[in-house]
């Protein structure tokens, strides 16, 4: 996984803030800027933890995917990649 920098995370924290500007008001941005953070974080552990599984298994997939192995669970059509290609009737 490629690490970003805090200025180019910044700059593209900063773009969605312009782009929510025309309907949300400024001091509101937190209430929909934070929940995305926060889902996307529990999303980055997941996979995580999956990665760890899979070198525990030594690449089993349904291993990795045992609810055991999470501390959360987060369904397959529900994960931050698939909520990304959503663009309509958010």
């Amino acid at each position: 996984m490629t690490r970003i920098t805090q200025q180019h995370l910044e700059s593209y924290l900063w773009g969605a803030a312009v782009l929510l500007r025309g309907t949300i008001d400024a001091g509101d941005y937190k209430q929909f800027i934070f929940p995305l953070l926060f889902y996307k974080r529990l999303c980055d552990v997941y996979d995580e933890e999956t990665q760890t599984a899979l070198r525990e298994s030594e690449g089993d997939l349904l291993f990795a995917l045992f609810p055991e192995n999470h501390r959360f669970q987060i369904p397959a059509d529900a994960h931050w990649r698939e909520i990304r290609k959503v663009s309509r009737d958010v």
